[in-house]
Protein backbone atom coordinates (compact mmCIF):
# COMPACT_ATOMS: atom_id res chain seq x y z
CA UNK A 1 0.00 0.00 0.00
CA UNK A 2 1.12 3.56 -0.65
CA UNK A 3 0.14 5.88 2.45
CA UNK A 4 0.15 9.68 1.63
CA UNK A 5 0.53 11.74 4.40
CA UNK A 6 -0.11 15.29 3.85
CA UNK A 7 -1.11 18.48 6.11
CA UNK A 8 0.61 21.94 5.96
CA UNK A 9 4.45 22.87 6.21
CA UNK A 10 4.75 22.56 9.40
CA UNK A 11 2.22 19.55 10.95
CA UNK A 12 5.31 16.90 11.13
CA UNK A 13 4.67 15.10 7.65
CA UNK A 14 8.24 13.86 7.45
CA UNK A 15 8.38 13.04 11.05
CA UNK A 16 5.49 11.00 11.07
CA UNK A 17 5.61 9.43 7.88
CA UNK A 18 9.50 8.39 8.83
CA UNK A 19 8.06 6.87 11.90
CA UNK A 20 5.13 5.09 10.37
CA UNK A 21 7.41 3.85 7.80
CA UNK A 22 9.74 2.54 10.41
CA UNK A 23 7.04 0.74 12.13
CA UNK A 24 5.07 -0.76 9.04
CA UNK A 25 8.73 -1.59 7.55
CA UNK A 26 8.08 -0.03 4.30
CA UNK A 27 10.26 1.98 2.59
CA UNK A 28 9.98 6.31 3.56
CA UNK A 29 10.07 8.71 0.50
CA UNK A 30 9.92 12.47 1.41
CA UNK A 31 8.74 13.95 -2.22
CA UNK A 32 10.95 17.25 -1.80
CA UNK A 33 13.85 15.09 -1.20
CA UNK A 34 12.82 13.28 -3.84
CA UNK A 35 12.52 16.30 -5.94
CA UNK A 36 16.19 17.72 -4.80
CA UNK A 37 17.44 14.64 -5.53
CA UNK A 38 16.12 14.71 -8.86
CA UNK A 39 16.71 18.27 -9.82
CA UNK A 40 20.12 18.32 -8.13
CA UNK A 41 19.29 21.35 -6.55
CA UNK A 42 17.47 22.54 -3.29
CA UNK A 43 13.57 23.34 -2.81
CA UNK A 44 14.63 26.89 -2.35
CA UNK A 45 17.23 26.99 -4.70
CA UNK A 46 14.47 25.62 -7.71
CA UNK A 47 11.97 28.80 -6.28
CA UNK A 48 14.76 31.52 -6.92
CA UNK A 49 16.12 29.98 -9.93
CA UNK A 50 13.24 28.97 -11.88
CA UNK A 51 10.04 29.88 -10.03
CA UNK A 52 7.41 28.33 -8.56
CA UNK A 53 5.76 27.29 -11.52
CA UNK A 54 8.14 25.20 -12.33
CA UNK A 55 8.51 24.00 -8.78
CA UNK A 56 4.63 22.71 -9.08
CA UNK A 57 5.05 21.26 -12.67
CA UNK A 58 7.87 19.16 -11.24
CA UNK A 59 6.49 18.85 -8.00
CA UNK A 60 3.47 17.21 -10.23
CA UNK A 61 5.58 15.17 -12.32
CA UNK A 62 7.50 13.72 -9.58
CA UNK A 63 4.01 12.49 -7.41
CA UNK A 64 3.14 10.72 -10.46
CA UNK A 65 6.13 8.81 -10.89
CA UNK A 66 6.17 8.00 -7.05
CA UNK A 67 2.52 6.99 -7.38
CA UNK A 68 2.70 4.74 -10.53
CA UNK A 69 5.52 3.02 -8.54
CA UNK A 70 4.43 -0.90 -7.39
CA UNK A 71 5.84 -0.68 -5.01
CA UNK A 72 4.52 0.08 -1.22
CA UNK A 73 5.94 3.36 0.85
CA UNK A 74 5.07 5.99 2.89
CA UNK A 75 5.41 9.57 1.23
CA UNK A 76 5.03 12.96 2.63
CA UNK A 77 4.05 15.41 0.75
CA UNK A 78 4.91 19.36 0.58
CA UNK A 79 2.85 21.77 2.36
CA UNK A 80 1.39 22.75 -1.06
CA UNK A 81 1.39 19.32 -2.99
CA UNK A 82 -2.17 18.63 -2.59
CA UNK A 83 -2.89 22.20 -3.81
CA UNK A 84 -1.67 22.29 -7.31
CA UNK A 85 -2.53 20.33 -10.83
CA UNK A 86 -5.48 17.99 -9.80
CA UNK A 87 -2.74 16.76 -7.50
CA UNK A 88 -5.50 15.67 -4.62
CA UNK A 89 -7.18 14.27 -7.27
CA UNK A 90 -4.23 11.57 -8.44
CA UNK A 91 -3.71 11.22 -4.81
CA UNK A 92 -7.35 9.67 -4.32
CA UNK A 93 -7.05 8.03 -6.86
CA UNK A 94 -4.09 6.34 -7.43
CA UNK A 95 -4.37 2.37 -6.97
CA UNK A 96 -3.26 0.89 -4.15
CA UNK A 97 -2.86 4.03 -1.72
CA UNK A 98 -4.51 6.03 1.42
CA UNK A 99 -4.53 9.38 1.93
CA UNK A 100 -3.70 10.91 5.67
CA UNK A 101 -4.54 14.24 6.47
CA UNK A 102 -2.28 15.35 9.34
CA UNK A 103 -4.68 18.35 11.01
CA UNK A 104 -2.34 20.67 13.12
CA UNK A 105 -3.09 23.74 14.62
CA UNK A 106 -2.46 27.17 13.40
CA UNK A 107 -0.79 28.03 16.82
CA UNK A 108 1.35 24.83 17.38
CA UNK A 109 2.25 25.06 13.04
CA UNK A 110 3.33 29.10 13.65
CA UNK A 111 5.62 27.94 16.93
CA UNK A 112 7.15 25.14 15.04
CA UNK A 113 8.13 27.23 12.05
CA UNK A 114 9.38 29.88 13.70
CA UNK A 115 12.57 27.51 14.48
CA UNK A 116 13.09 27.09 10.84
CA UNK A 117 11.82 30.21 8.98
CA UNK A 118 15.45 30.34 6.68
CA UNK A 119 14.77 26.55 5.19
CA UNK A 120 11.10 27.39 3.92
CA UNK A 121 10.64 29.85 1.08
CA UNK A 122 7.73 30.68 1.81
CA UNK A 123 8.36 32.22 5.15
CA UNK A 124 11.66 32.90 5.42
CA UNK A 125 10.85 36.73 5.73
CA UNK A 126 8.42 36.59 7.91
CA UNK A 127 8.23 38.66 11.40
CA UNK A 128 7.11 36.00 13.97
CA UNK A 129 3.84 38.39 13.96
CA UNK A 130 3.27 37.89 9.86
CA UNK A 131 4.21 34.22 10.40
CA UNK A 132 1.24 33.26 12.62
CA UNK A 133 -1.18 35.67 10.60
CA UNK A 134 0.62 33.70 7.01
CA UNK A 135 0.07 30.45 8.41
CA UNK A 136 -3.96 31.16 9.25
CA UNK A 137 -4.70 32.74 6.15
CA UNK A 138 -2.88 29.55 4.37
CA UNK A 139 -4.27 27.16 5.99
CA UNK A 140 -7.34 28.31 5.51
CA UNK A 141 -7.38 28.26 1.93
CA UNK A 142 -5.43 24.96 1.81
CA UNK A 143 -7.63 23.29 4.22
CA UNK A 144 -10.41 22.24 1.26
CA UNK A 145 -7.43 20.22 -0.33
CA UNK A 146 -6.32 18.21 2.71
CA UNK A 147 -10.02 17.43 3.61
CA UNK A 148 -10.46 15.81 0.43
CA UNK A 149 -8.02 13.14 2.27
CA UNK A 150 -9.46 9.69 2.78
CA UNK A 151 -8.21 9.83 6.46
CA UNK A 152 -8.01 13.07 8.96
CA UNK A 153 -5.98 12.87 11.92
CA UNK A 154 -6.04 15.57 14.55
CA UNK A 155 -2.39 16.13 16.06
CA UNK A 156 -2.97 18.27 19.00
CA UNK A 157 -1.85 17.03 22.07
CA UNK A 158 -0.64 13.65 20.80
CA UNK A 159 2.90 12.35 21.34
CA UNK A 160 4.11 11.41 17.80
CA UNK A 161 4.19 7.72 19.25
CA UNK A 162 0.36 7.55 20.22
CA UNK A 163 0.43 9.53 16.61
CA UNK A 164 1.70 6.10 15.10
CA UNK A 165 -0.37 3.98 17.44
CA UNK A 166 -3.72 6.07 15.94
CA UNK A 167 -2.80 5.32 12.44
CA UNK A 168 -1.45 1.86 13.10
CA UNK A 169 -5.10 1.14 14.07
CA UNK A 170 -6.55 3.31 11.59
CA UNK A 171 -4.63 1.22 8.82
CA UNK A 172 -5.24 -2.22 10.20
CA UNK A 173 -8.83 -1.48 9.28
CA UNK A 174 -8.34 -0.68 5.74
Amino acid sequence: MKIIVLGYMGSGKSTVGKKLSNTLDIPFVDLDNYIEEKLQKSISEIFKTDGEIFFRLKEHEFLKELLNNEKDFVLSLGGGTPCYAGNMDIINNAEDSLSIYLRTSVSEIASRLQKEKESRPLIAKLSDNELHEFTAKHLFERSFFYEQAEIKVTTHDKTQEKLITELVAILSKQ
